[in-house]
């Protein structure tokens, strides 16, 4: 069968990465997922298949009086928390284990699972659940933030529910306050966002080996092996994941599979059958973790000579009823509170707080976007408000070389901001067009900066991740590389081949990497954070290199490489003082808009972004990332409204809930520019996350000039701008 895809087969044989490793070529997964050869979890064929369906909460909080179970027919069966095994527990060990496999006893939220129903037959299985009935005794439900902090119906969180708090603090906030001669606020609000992957969850658990053998779309397969290990209290290497094809995640199936895992392994324990577990559209949107909506006031206090002398942000995340990375969540959208600015004088408090909604969890970007986008609104409502140029007032106050940031540690990088202001002011024309549209009540533009910490924060990877890689040399003069991260449709299974063959000076395609099975693999940590490339890339590098020394010890030589921290970056994380990362990917962002007088709808009719990755390993997939990364940011900015009707989501399809398609935004005109970290493969830094964080303040700033109106949340709708004009 042949190919449409435009590289011909001479531009990948004998290709080496001795030359600049930017140069582009052909994806290692290009042809089979063009043309629809590729097997995801749901093409998976078992012999003796059991469909599995959960019984859902349809409450948001309630205690559960009784349950109500038909005759189950032979081989098909009712399992929740009494299947669990002596020794184990009815606990998804995350970060916490506060979230329950089961619930037992009472529900916290609409969709929470009570128990899983299966058996051969999928319409039996769907008859035997619609007839099961739970009787409720109905509890008063917390679902906003006002709800929460009040513990509105008691705590369902500790005494206060809060799951997390913490303090920033840089200079002397107090004693700078008294001496502003202005003082501008705002809140800033963000919303729930859902994943929409193009691959629904999906996994399946066998028995196999007398071990239980979970197939899985999922970006952490040792965070699943973890989970299912604790729940069934077995050790580690008695659970085997292995990592189907995975279309798509966002960080959707970062900590989401456990949820669908743990259950699937208590039948599997129960009955020695494999189970499946393959959601439907509806199924996905109503029922899976989105992003945390975000509510951030800020104070500013300004001098005569309109210098930021003090700020104060109080930040609040809704983290649902269970805490999954809420926590880490909230130290992220911290962090980058300050977004690329230089304050003297600034303190962040930041709050995570317990809901009867939907567990929110990992999302592209956790935390920053909503820090930044708010960071990035108040910066522009205070150039509104003294009357200066919002790109002049903004890089009057960027961070520099050297500078103090927020967690009271130097800012390492080399920051390029200026000249990357420069690049884009000639790509976009954005200062001319700021004063050509200033007397056009229809169009406008806006412009943003955003920085986006590469790796885990703090001592995340030398003291929790510990990431490990192996490599060995293969008959046919070819390498194995062996890793957990996957592929998820950002490219990495052709960058991480390109970072091991430039080392060992072999052709990209002689790198044999497949997706991992933690029997065969070891664990160099989940594929979240933008670290699969920084982090993980490098420690491919220094262990192709070993590789490469003892290359002629024949077939079989092996290399290992363990994650060492470099000595200059120093964290205290009972504090949050120090280096929070060891470096940053920087963006630039302008979008311009224009808007229908009539329908208040906005039409986007300019996109530039120019980009600092470190080095791009491969133009054309950084390319893919910047574009679908800003239209996914727009999406979130402009049309993506989910909205809760006592406590479910009320966005249930594809009709409800819109994404952008290929004809909502015009192109995306990209810059990347050099500027190597010398801890990343050939200087690479992370990527994935950075190029979503600065649309959506760009986007907001376009449409609050094009209406003479400030704006302060997103998604920007139609029915607000009318409400604003109004």
């Amino acid at each position: 069968m042949g190919s449409n895809i435009a590289l011909k087969e001479d531009d990948i044989k004998g290709v080496k990465m001795a030359a600049k490793i930017s140069i582009p070529v052909l994806r290692i997964d290009a042809r089979e997922k063009a043309g629809g050869w590729t097997h995801y979890i749901a093409d998976y064929e078992f012999d003796n298949l059991q469909h599995g369906r959960f019984l859902r909460s349809e409450r948001a909080r309630a205690k559960i009086i009784e349950i109500r179970k038909p005759d189950f027919p032979e081989g098909y069966y009712y399992i929740d928390a009494s299947d669990i095994p002596p020794g184990g527990k009815n606990n998804i060990q995350m970060i916490k284990d506060d979230w329950r496999v089961f619930a037992d006893g009472d529900v916290r939220y609409i969709g929470e699972t009570i128990a899983l129903i299966l058996g051969p037959e999928k319409q039996i299985v769907l008859d035997l659940l619609n007839q099961i009935e739970v009787v409720y005794e109905d509890l008063v439900p917390s679902f906003t933030f006002q709800d929460a902090l009040s513990c509105k119906g008691g705590a369902i969180h500790g005494t206060d529910n809060i799951f997390a708090e913490f303090l920033l603090n840089i200079g002397d906030v107090d004693n700078a306050f008294p001496g502003a001669v202005r003082v501008v606020e705002g809140v800033y609000e963000t919303g729930f966002q859902e994943h929409l992957y193009m691959e629904t969850q999906g996994i399946v658990a066998t028995w196999e080996d007398e071990k239980i053998t979970l197939y899985a779309s999922s970006q952490c397969p040792f965070y699943i092996r973890k989970s299912v290990a604790g729940t069934l209290g077995v050790p580690l290497g008695d659970i085997r994941v292995k990592q189907a094809a995975t279309g798509g995640a966002f960080g959707g199936k970062e900590h989401f599979p456990d949820v669908i895992a743990t259950p699937l392994a208590v039948a599997v324990n129960k009955i020695k059958k494999p189970v499946a577990m393959i959601f439907d559209r509806i199924e996905d949107i109503s029922f899976t973790c989105k992003r945390h909506p975000g509510r951030i006031s800020i104070k500013t206090g300004l001098d005569r000579d309109n210098n930021i002398v003090a700020m104060e942000i109080d930040t609040l995340v809704n983290g649902g009823a269970y805490e999954s990375s809420t926590p880490i969540v909230l130290q992220r959208a911290i962090i980058h509170g300050l977004g690329v600015y230089r304050i003297p004088n600034a303190r962040i408090h930041g709050r995570a707080v317990a809901t009867n909604t939907f567990p929110s969890d990992a999302y592209r970007g956790f935390g920053a976007p909503q820090g930044l986008f708010a960071i990035e609104m108040h910066m522009s409502h205070i150039a509104d408000e003294i009357g200066m140029p919002v790109s002049q007032f903004k890089r009057k106050h960027f961070i520099k070389t050297g500078d103090i940031t927020i967690t009271n540690a130097k800012m390492h990088d080399d920051v390029k901001l200026p000249g990357m202001l420069a690049k884009i002011e000639e790509m976009s024309d954005y200062s001319e067009k700021v004063k050509k549209y200033e007397d056009d009540p229809l169009r406008g533009i806006g412009l943003s900066f955003v920085n986006h910490g590469g790796g885990f924060t703090g001592n995340g990877e030398q003291a929790v991740i510990k990431g490990v890689v192996k490599m060995k040399r293969l008959e046919d003069g070819k390498a194995g590389l062996y890793v957990s991260v996957v592929e998820m449709g950002q490219g990495l299974q052709t960058a991480l081949r390109k970072i091991a063959s430039k080392e060992l000076e072999l052709d990209y395609l002689d790198i044999v990497y497949d997706n991992p099975d933690t029997d065969i693999v070891p664990d160099s940590g989940p594929t979240c954070a933008s670290r699969s490339t920084m982090v993980v890339g490098f420690l491919v590098q220094e262990c192709a290199k070993k590789l490469k020394i003892k290359w002629d010890e024949g077939v079989g030589a092996e290399a290992e490489h363990v994650y060492t921290h470099p000595e200059e970056f120093v964290w205290e994380q009972e504090t949050l003082q120090g280096d929070a990362y060891p470096s940053y990917g920087w963006g630039v962002n302008v979008v311009e808009v224009e808007l229908d007088p009539f329908t208040y709808e906005v039409k986007t009719t300019g996109v530039w972004a120019v980009w600092d990755v470190g080095v791009t390993i491969d133009e054309t997939i950084m390319q893919g990332q910047s574009s679908g990364g800003v239209i996914q940011a727009l999406g979130y900015a402009s049309i993506e409204k989910c909205e809760l009707k006592n406590g479910a989501f009320m966005q249930r399809t594809m009709a409800d809930y819109t994404i952008p398609t290929s004809l909502d935004f015009p192109e995306v005109h990209t810059v990347f520019i050099d500027n190597p970290y010398k801890y990343g493969p050939s200087g690479a830094k992370g990527a994935g996350e950075l190029v979503f964080d600065a649309a959506p303040p760009a986007y907001a700033e376009a449409v609050q000039n094009a209406i003479g109106k400030r704006i302060y949340e997103i998604p920007v709708t139609p029915e607000m701008i009318m409400e604003a004009l109004r």
